[in-house]
């Protein structure tokens, strides 16, 4: 009878029905590609993250940030080891930052297993994208069909009928020259995939040589696609054979290193460093005056996470333990994107723009990127009409 009137008198002062505080803090785990051949892209993602963070004023969604990063050095085996960690000992809120498809699907299970929220800043894999999806995994940059398929459909317009194929060979390889069969319509001479971290491309260029294709597209990331650019040009094949790619290996990280055999290079990307809208600016002379460099596609996907991130945790008024609200909110991605145009589409996919890019000499003699024209407009991925998204 005591415990009965003790607990009426409570909800008649009405503290049982007081809401939840808001969290003291966010913890974020981002684990990435940070050493070996693949660790520029990890780098920029994360860098690109750190900056959106300064720019968040410190804070994501004023709440303090207790960022714990941590390399996957591009094995799922150490992914897994890391993500276990964040999941168990960090008890991690969001998880971001892996680069790499191969890194990814075997680790993401036991992220989603566990409700927490993962926000992918790079790959973009087909299977979360269809019927797999998932109310608490989010793709900030990509599905990776896209960006090869609008070079597959640019490369249409201009007429090249016989393309040769270059991917390495893991999920997003596969996937982003399956992309780009979806969109060409022209014969392919042949396919290669070649192994992850390979450095050496003579056997390829000799058999591209011997082929005789009028075009040759290829997707190898990091440090393979700048040894590919080199040995191709040095092979000779770029004197009669188009060279088509992604912004992945025409962005600049690999022309730095290339320098001049990158010239007329004409990739595809959903973004560019000289896009006209005023977070793309300031986003672009923060990250040179930050850290020295002209930012890249991935350090710009980085950035977009961070304020996603900062954007959702803002419209939940800091109550992150709400997972419903969180998920609607970033769902709802009310940010400025780097990119101008950005909205998730049913599969937690972005529906955005897509354009063609060109390697050229700006006004001060700098080998860099120009934006083009657009190539597709609000692009919806190919699997979301698959997705039935379940209730978080």
């Amino acid at each position: 009878m005591i415990r009965r009137t003790l607990a009426c008198g409570i909800a008649a002062l009405g503290l049982a029905a007081t809401p939840a505080l808001a969290a003291d803090k966010v913890k974020v785990g981002f684990v990435s590609t940070l050493s070996g051949p693949g660790a520029a892209l990890g780098i920029d993602i994360r860098d690109g993250f750190n900056l959106a963070i300064k720019h968040a004023g410190g804070k994501l969604g004023g709440l303090p940030v207790e960022l714990t990063v941590l390399d996957d050095r591009q094995t799922a085996d150490a992914g897994k080891q890391e993500v276990e960690r964040l999941l168990q000992q960090n008890h991690a809120d969001i998880i971001t930052g892996i680069v790499f498809s191969n890194v990814l699907l075997p680790v993401l299970p036991a992220i989603l297993e566990s409700k927490t929220f993962y926000i992918s800043p790079n790959t973009g894999p087909m299977d979360y994208a269809g019927a797999k999806c998932n109310p608490y995994f989010f793709v900030s940059s990509w599905q990776n069909d896209e960006i090869p398929g609008a070079m597959g459909a640019f490369m249409n317009q201009r007429g090249f009928k016989n393309v040769y194929l270059v991917g390495a060979n893991y999920p997003g390889g596969r996937e982003s020259l399956g992309g780009f069969k979806k969109y060409y319509k022209g014969k392919i001479a042949n396919e290669l995939y070649t192994p992850m971290g390979q450095l050496d491309y003579s056997a390829e260029l000799a058999q591209i040589k011997a082929a005789k294709p009028d075009s040759v597209f290829f997707f190898l990331p990091g440090g393979m696609g700048i040894n590919f650019i080199k040995q191709y040009v040095n092979f000779g094949l770029s004197k009669d054979i188009q060279l088509f790619t992604t912004g992945f290996s025409a962005d600049e990280d690999t022309i730095k290193p290339v320098g001049e055999a990158l010239l007329g290079a004409i990739n595809s990307s959903q973004w560019g460093w000289d896009m006209d809208n005023a977070a793309n600016k300031r986003f672009v002379e923060d990250f040179k005056k930050e850290y020295g460099r002209v930012p890249t596609l991935y350090a710009s996907q980085g950035y977009d996470t961070g304020m996603l991130i900062d954007g959702a945790i803002r419209d939940v008024k800091g109550r992150i333990e709400n997972k419903a609200a969180l998920r609607k909110a970033l769902e709802a991605a009310r940010f400025n994107s780097v990119r101008g145009s950005f909205k998730f589409g049913v599969n937690h996919y972005p529906v955005q723009d897509y354009y063609l890019r060109v390697v050229r000499k700006d006004e001060q003699g700098r080998i860099t990127n120009r934006t083009l024209n657009k190539i597709f407009e609000n692009k919806v991925d190919p699997y979301a009409s698959q997705c039935k998204m379940p209730a978080g």
